[in-house]
């Protein structure tokens, strides 16, 4: 018998589920709370204007037109980064070299290695490249900790199931249960309720239609925690 994930691979031309491009950058930029223009920014490279002429930074994520879900959490991990660490690309391009370089990791950002050795030494060489001090060094291991408990992994050690939040606070990030899912293998990798299936953006929009919040939390089976997050996660987003 054909297991699911061999039957997705069939469906997705022998690409794993969370390897099959499937988000815009509109709509990645949407999942995870954040501008279009920066994530495109790490997705296409940028040109910069310097003396003489023009200098192009590449890309910190390598994808083609559209992203897949591993190319959502690589994003995901540089998001919460960015948030209270000032993210300059130079910097994290070459952090992310060194680990490769040092360690013969790629694509570090999806690796449970991150949180490792290397992974600690990635931050300790960001945290040198943006002058952030050991203290400084230290949050940023704390809440790259907190990003990654939100991230499920399958038994080969790889991203299977991220499970989003409408803040990247650390508490939050800590805290908040795990009501909404972005799974690749469910909905088309769309954010979900994780109990009962339903798309978050389905239930916003209902509710942007002139529903009854509490009629639609009645049609899904949603209680009042899950509608909350669903809400929370869609209306807060970018």
């Amino acid at each position: 018998m054909m297991s699911r994930r061999n039957s997705f691979q069939l469906l997705y031309g022998g690409l794993a589920p969370e390897e099959k491009p499937r988000y815009s950058i509109a709509r990645a930029a949407h999942y995870l709370h954040m501008s279009r223009s920066t994530l495109r920014s790490w997705v296409r490279g940028r040109d910069y204007p310097k003396k003489g002429g023009m200098e192009h930074w590449p890309a910190l994520i390598k994808a083609e037109e559209l992203l897949s879900f591993n190319h959502l959490i690589e994003a995901y991990v540089l998001r919460a980064l960015r948030v209270d660490h000032g993210l300059k690309m130079a910097a994290v391009r070459e952090a992310l070299d060194y680990a490769q370089r040092e360690f013969g990791i790629s694509r570090l950002l999806l690796s449970k290695e991150l949180q490792a050795a290397p992974g600690n030494v990635f931050l300790e060489r960001f945290g040198q490249l943006i002058n952030l001090n050991r203290s400084g060094q230290l949050a940023a291991k704390h809440l790259l900790a907190a990003v990654l408990q939100r991230v499920q992994r399958n038994p080969m050690g790889l991203p299977a199931k991220m499970y989003p939040v409408a803040s990247y606070d650390i508490n939050a990030l800590r805290h908040s249960p795990q009501l909404i899912v972005i799974d690749p293998e469910v909905s088309f990798g769309r954010p979900i309720v994780a109990s009962k299936g339903v798309r978050t953006a389905m239930i916003i929009s209902r509710i942007d239609a002139g529903e009854d919040a509490q009629d639609v939390a009645r049609d899904y089976g949603l209680d009042p925690e899950e509608l909350e997050a669903a809400i929370s996660y869609e209306r807060t987003a970018a």
